[in-house]
């Protein structure tokens, strides 16, 4: 049945409902819809930036204002929020393990997404994205996901410090880490039953199990202005003389690096969910490139790292959402949500546990599209995967990867697959290294 849309409405003049089959109603609730999944993000992002020292109010307009361009530059039904990888990185292997001040770190932000923006531009991306081989990007989701859930049993008290085994099993007795295992199972729970919003909803009744039980304590308020964008607005750009540092270099690479390949997958997976891709190319893929990459520095600037497409979307493609509106819809929904930010005093690391928790199980699932059976493949994929959590930094795991596939493929007669871009990252995080070690 064909779905008719006046040809003068604004929105549709925008967004093209009815050439794509939906309307504006449709498209209204699949933004809905998205956003109630990806809403968490809005609690859990303050909470990791904040470990690192930045003032979570801030962090959380930058969260609620870092991304509307996907509706309107490219038309699609995708949201962008800062990425889970991104700010675990910034935090605990950037500011806490090299010892960064957040500024100085923010400063490399900035830098990295004006850089993400030109080979947007330039239509470089696309060349560097088929130069990396596929089974690293997938070991690189995956480490980056199983750091993520590492981060999470810390922060919950199932995993504490270990003097003989550097890590062992935290307390039972204490309260909070049964508040963390109880976020685990309803998130779980409602994950099985394939519940729109399940880490938003877990999240939610978690922290009701706190208020009740007087683990979290309630919050002096519910509503208010929105937090003041002062204390980071611009942080990195005041900061940029450290850029005349070798190791903020080191940094820049690997954001840039961790930037670039967290949206790709993620767009080719959704615009195939949604019915966009044709022929197996996604149409007006630059336009999506570029909408991510200045999203990126637009949290950059507000301060927050970077921006990524987000898999919660699928929720709201799989209701109906084809066009931008939906993207913009669920934008609207974060800017309007700025007024609860009071409820980020009762929203704890044990809370925001379960869901760090749950997201690296989703993005682990990228393991089964590894070849395990070609060991020259199976090396360095699992080197990037183990290495993320053992050595609490996202940057070592992808250097150790990228040093041994080229010479495995060597080795095993395949030199000829290994893009010649390749040998150029291979000498790169080989003079990567050496700065990270030398600045200790």
């Amino acid at each position: 049945m064909e779905i008719k849309q006046k040809p003068n409405n604004l929105l549709e003049r925008i967004f093209h409902l009815s050439e794509n089959k939906t309307t504006a109603k449709r498209e209204g609730l699949a933004g809905l819809t998205t956003f109630v999944s990806m809403a968490y993000i809005l609690f859990v992002n303050p909470i990791i930036l904040g470990d690192a020292g930045m003032d979570k109010g801030a962090v959380f307009t930058a969260t609620a204002l870092s991304a509307i361009l996907m509706g309107f530059l490219a038309n699609y039904p995708i949201a962008i929020a800062p990425g889970l990888g991104d700010n675990a990185f910034f935090t605990y292997s950037v500011v806490l393990a090299m010892g960064i001040p957040w500024q100085d770190a923010m400063a490399g932000v900035f830098v990295a997404s004006i850089l993400f923006t030109l080979v947007s531009l330039f239509k470089i991306r696309e060349i560097i994205i088929d130069a990396i081989p596929q089974d690293l990007k997938y070991a690189m989701a995956a480490g980056i996901g199983i750091f993520i859930s590492f981060v999470g049993l810390q922060g919950g008290g199932i995993i504490v410090n270990d003097k003989s085994s550097l890590v062992g099993i935290g307390s039972f007795t204490v309260p909070s880490t049964w508040l963390t295992i109880f976020g685990i199972f309803v998130i779980a729970i409602l994950m099985a039953k394939k519940v729109p919003g399940s880490i938003f909803y877990g999240i939610v009744l978690t922290t009701i199990l706190g208020l009740v039980t007087g683990i979290i304590a309630p919050p002096t308020s519910i509503i208010s202005l929105a937090p003041s964008l002062n204390p980071t607005f611009a942080a990195g750009i005041m900061h940029i003389s450290v850029m005349t540092s070798p190791k903020m270099w080191a940094v820049v690479l690997i954001f840039f690096l961790v930037a670039f390949f967290d949206t790709a997958g993620t767009l080719i997976g959704l615009a195939q969910q949604a019915g966009i891709m044709k022929n197996g190319k996604m149409p007006r893929i630059g336009k999506a490139l570029m909408a991510d990459s200045l999203s990126m520095l637009g949290g950059a600037v507000m301060g927050t790292t970077p921006t990524a497409a987000y898999v919660e979307s699928s929720a709201g493609i799989a209701i109906g959402g084809k066009t931008g509106l939906t993207a913009v819809v669920t934008a609207v929904f974060f800017a309007l949500s700025m007024i609860f930010s009071p409820l980020l005093e009762i929203v704890t690391s044990q809370v925001t546990a379960p869901a760090l928790i749950v997201v690296g199980v989703m993005m682990a699932s990228s393991l089964r599209e590894i070849h395990w059976d070609q060991f020259e493949i199976a090396l360095p994929s699992f080197l990037v995967v183990i290495g993320m959590p053992l050595t609490y930094n996202v940057s070592y795991g992808i250097a150790f990867g990228f040093l041994t596939y080229p010479i495995l493929m060597v080795a095993a007669g395949r030199k000829k697959e290994v893009n010649p871009l390749v040998w150029v990252m291979f000498v790169l995080f080989l003079a990567l290294l050496y700065t990270l070690n030398a600045i200790k």
